[in-house]
């Protein structure tokens, strides 16, 4: 047997079984995504088996999301966990077959408490597509397991509805980037959505500047006193003082060293105004820093000065900074 075929074989079928999915998204999705939006409550999610790993998994997503719910073990709800099902809440119970006997036995005391029930199931006809208010089918032609028996494109299936779900909810309610990084304060993650340019940039006497009255001379000992690999060069007066006016690299003084001509005396009087470059690229101390790290990379350059919102100096930024917080 060619295992390698065969792997691809299941990607096929697991993929036949998302593009029919795709084709049993109607109306009562949107009546499923209303309701649990119009819910003052959580989404209980409960399954069994397989279907309760996937069960799991969604209630993480809706919770990450910016949708409350949790999940419930059906056979623990059985012994007590159905406690922590409240008034209000709505029911998501996950089943292929529709007819685990968990489940079935716990949809009265739901009933009870005057909730309602969602079924994601293969199974139109099920018990527990005909005791639920919305269904949602995950119904697939056929499973990626040659016996027909392990659950494998149907929870696919499932885990891809969930998704849907759970973002559909995302853009109903207006989630944005903000309250994601709200939920998600540690990691990669978290570092990528709440640092901002202003927590890794070097200020006050940190900062490498001078006027643009200065002479080379002055801006290289500053450069090289600060060592940040460039300085910035601002206005000394007027509405102008403290702009940012342009900025010296260490590579331009480089470039400038090679084609000099003249005594070093004479070089290290030229202004500065007539060696910067005079429309730097910056960036807002309040932008992301992961934004800001991938338009240092787009413009392959290792310093950007930092400005407010008047296009004051107020930073300097380096890519090392950047990289070294961990936002690659």
């Amino acid at each position: 047997m060619d295992l390698i075929e065969k792997a691809k074989e299941i990607i096929e079928i697991e993929r036949e079984g998302l593009a029919h999915l795709k084709g049993l998204i109607n109306e009562e999705f949107l009546r499923t995504v209303d309701a649990i939006s119009a819910t003052p409550g959580r989404v209980i999610i409960s399954g069994l088996g397989k279907s309760g790993i996937i069960g799991r998994k969604i209630a993480a997503t809706f919770l990450s999301t910016g949708t409350p719910a949790a999940f419930i073990h059906p056979t623990e709800g059985l012994h007590g966990d159905l406690g922590a099902v409240m008034r209000g809440d709505i029911m998501l119970f996950i089943s292929n077959s529709g007819e685990n006997r968990e489940i079935h036995t716990l949809i009265p005391t739901i009933r009870a408490l005057g909730n309602k029930i969602i079924a994601m199931t293969g199974r139109p006809n099920s018990s527990l597509a005909k005791n639920a208010d919305f269904v949602l089918l995950t119904t697939v032609p056929r499973e990626a397991d040659p016996n027909g028996l392990a659950p494998t494109a149907s929870c696919v299936a499932q885990l891809a509805l969930g998704d849907a779900l759970a973002i559909a909810l995302e853009l109903k309610r207006g989630f944005s980037r903000s309250d994601y990084a709200r939920l998600h304060p540690g990691g990669a993650l978290g570092r990528r959505l709440l640092l901002k340019v202003s927590d890794l940039m070097h200020s006050g006497d940190a900062l490498p500047h001078v006027g643009i009255d200065a002479t080379f001379k002055e801006a290289l000992f500053e450069l090289t006193n600060k060592r940040m690999g460039a300085v910035g060069i601002t206005g000394i007066a007027g509405d102008d003082k403290a702009k940012l006016m342009g900025i010296i690299t260490d590579g331009d003084i480089k470039r400038l060293l090679e084609k000099a001509e003249g005594s070093i005396s004479d070089l290290m009087r030229i202004p500065v105004a007539d060696i910067m470059i005079k429309t730097p690229k910056s960036a807002r101390h309040d932008a992301p820093a992961f934004d800001t790290l991938k338009y240092m990379e787009d413009l392959q350059i290792s310093q950007l000065p930092v400005v407010d919102e008047n296009r004051r100096l107020v930073g300097m930024l380096r890519l090392l900074d950047l990289i070294g917080a961990g936002l690659e």
